[in-house]
């Protein structure tokens, strides 16, 4: 049985991965069993690319950063099991006795932190009761959150991310103006001159080009298929 297992491969769920790892010789972690499924098919960094972040070299694609969180979670902390090909079903059973029920396996554990996004629909049975619209995006965009007090959902559930009514965790690392992480957001600040030090944009049409009365956005398909943005001016 885990003490702590952790649903989801992205920002939010590698980042506690992280945290719990650091925190390796702490009394209150001695013998603690820690796992994470790192299921990443799912997060928005599949289809990211990132200019002018800190940190981060530009044109960075957000694929690339998914695949060298696990390996750097592998590296820092490799008491921590990562559970690679899985993706989580159904959660049922109470505080200190949790099945988390997968397309391939049961893992049992005591608590749970879910940190999967806030895409709709949410495809976890068993917290369909806890799922609102999300409180800071836009309604259009047809994003959900868990109920939550200060990331508690439930006895012995918690929430992490995006999905516990959180903006991107990228783009808030970013600094002040992180929230404006998608291009309605850009062009929806024109008027204000005010510019994200992060791009984080879905993939769009090739030759596709915007212009919202502040310059113009180009698009250019890499070597993948996917087309990106590639400046702004």
């Amino acid at each position: 049985m885990y003490d702590v297992l952790i649903i989801g491969g992205g920002v939010s769920g590698m980042s506690c991965a992280l945290i719990l790892g650091s925190a390796q010789n702490k009394p209150f972690v001695t013998d603690k069993k820690i796992g994470i499924i790192t299921h990443q098919k799912a997060s928005s960094l599949q289809d990211a690319l990132f200019n002018n972040a800190y940190g981060i070299p530009a044109g960075k694609l957000g694929a690339d950063l998914l695949t060298e969180s696990v390996t750097q979670l592998q590296q820092l902390y490799p008491h921590i099991n990562q559970i690679s090909g899985e993706k989580v079903m159904k959660i049922e059973g109470a505080d200190g006795n949790f099945k988390v029920i997968t397309n391939k396996n049961t893992f049992s554990a005591k608590m749970v932190v879910i940190g999967i996004g806030a895409a709709n629909p949410f495809s976890i049975e068993g917290l369909e009761d806890y799922v609102m619209p999300h409180q800071k995006v836009n309604p259009e965009k047809n994003r959900i959150q868990l109920k939550n007090t200060d990331h508690k959902v439930t006895e012995g559930i918690y929430v992490t991310g995006t999905l516990a009514g959180w903006r991107s965790q990228l783009a808030i690392a970013a600094g002040s103006y992180g929230y404006i992480n998608t291009m309605e957001q850009w062009c929806s600040c024109a008027s204000a001159r005010q510019y994200s030090p992060i791009i984080i944009s879905k993939s769009l049409s090739t030759s596709r080009r915007l212009s919202r009365g502040f310059g113009n956005i180009d698009f250019h398909q890499i070597a993948d298929g996917r087309t990106l943005p590639t400046r702004i001016f």
